[in-house]
């Protein structure tokens, strides 16, 4: 299989004119077989969405097998041909129903986007700051606890969130930096404490700046610790809704592009028609783009990566920054970047095919075109 005529994403250079081509699932240097027409479009690694919740009426934490297909089914339409979606704050019953069906998806090797981890955003997190969380069950920090719901998902949970200032958090990073991404979140945290968090492992921030104190010149809070900590991720969800387009185009120009992980957050009407939802097992009203709770709190997305990637460009983001932090960048944070997030040669071969005005034309996935 080959992609001709196309201009190719290259993690150096940018974007540059040449042939991309498959064997066997996976991509290599010497052309041959059929082929995709792609002048005029670009071509992008598939992207990897690290941190959704779920998507046409299902959603992670309803610990439902059909329903997880059907999430991954439409990430992969979408040209998202890696997911790692998040939990919500549940009681730890669900919490290990969620991630033992999750790893049964997996062994399975069920049809869809490929599941290369979970994201566990709760429940260790701040009542102050829980947004669309359950505060009724919220936990503190406990490694134990952690520990089960990691070994029912078989080695898939990939990150977890927690809030710093939370008694046994910081002992909690301690003990678990070096098994999975730690990601600062859902927190009252001052830039001391979220600066210590990171001294001691933690590796990201979630959705930067919601349910977090703001970014101001006496109180950096999150944001700063986080840009003044080398090699810390951020999250962004660019839905035109989370974030204003001025703090985006500030973002990437603050942290640059290689430390930006879009997401998009997405919860269950993602796909779906204006109405009534629930996330978290709250009740969710979706209009437009926006999705609230009863009391106005932003409950998620309904914008999937893609189009969150496609908003950043029209935001101002260089397409080639834009295609870094929603394809590369979460790739490297799950630890699947030797396979994935790239078009060289020896990786998975999945692509993505879009026009100039960044619409979808084509998804291949392990060499094949997604019909």
């Amino acid at each position: 299989m080959q992609i001709k005529g196309g201009l190719v994403f290259d993690l150096e250079k940018g974007f540059v004119e040449r042939d991309l081509c498959f064997d066997g699932g996976v991509i290599v240097s010497e052309c041959g077989g059929e082929v995709f027409d792609a002048t005029g479009c670009y071509v992008i690694p598939g992207l990897t969405d690290l941190h959704f919740h779920g998507c046409m009426g299902a959603d992670l934490s309803d610990a439902d097998a059909e329903g997880l297909e059907t999430m991954a089914k439409y990430e992969l339409s979408r040209g998202v041909t890696q997911i790692c979606p998040a939990g919500m704050t549940l009681l730890e019953e669900q919490l290990i129903k969620v991630c033992t069906v999750a790893a049964e998806h997996r062994a399975a090797n069920k049809s869809g986007a490929e599941l290369v981890g979970i994201n566990l955003e709760g429940p260790f997190l701040s009542m102050a700051k829980k947004g669309a969380q359950n505060g009724d069950w919220l936990h503190k920090p406990d490694v134990a606890m952690y520990r089960r719901l990691a070994e029912a998902g078989h080695g898939l949970v990939k990150l977890v969130s927690i809030a710093p200032e939370e008694p046994g958090a910081m002992e909690f990073i301690d003990e678990l930096k070096d098994e999975v991404v730690i990601s600062v979140a859902h927190t009252t945290a001052d830039y001391d404490t979220a600066l210590e968090a990171y001294r001691r492992g933690a590796k990201e921030a979630t959705h930067l700046f919601n349910a977090m104190p703001p970014f101001s010149h006496r109180a950096p809070g999150v944001v700063g610790a986080a840009f003044d900590s080398e090699g810390v991720m951020v999250e962004l969800i660019c839905d035109g809704i989370h974030i204003h387009p001025s703090v985006v185009r500030a973002v990437f120009k603050l942290f640059g592009a290689e430390r930006v992980v879009l997401i998009s957050d997405t919860m269950r009407a993602a796909g779906m028609p204006d109405g009534d939802y629930t996330l978290g097992g709250q009740a969710v009203r979706v209009n437009g783009k926006l999705a609230t709770l009863a009391d106005g709190t932003i409950a998620g997305s309904v914008t999937d990566l893609m189009s969150c990637m496609r908003t950043a460009v029209d935001f101002g983001i260089p397409l080639a920054d834009a295609v870094r932090a929603a394809a590369v960048n979460p790739a490297q944070v799950t630890g699947i970047f030797d396979r994935c997030g790239s078009l060289d040669a020896g990786k998975d071969a999945n692509a993505v095919v879009l026009d100039r005005n960044l619409e979808l034309r084509a998804v291949f996935f392990h060499g094949c075109k997604v019909e």
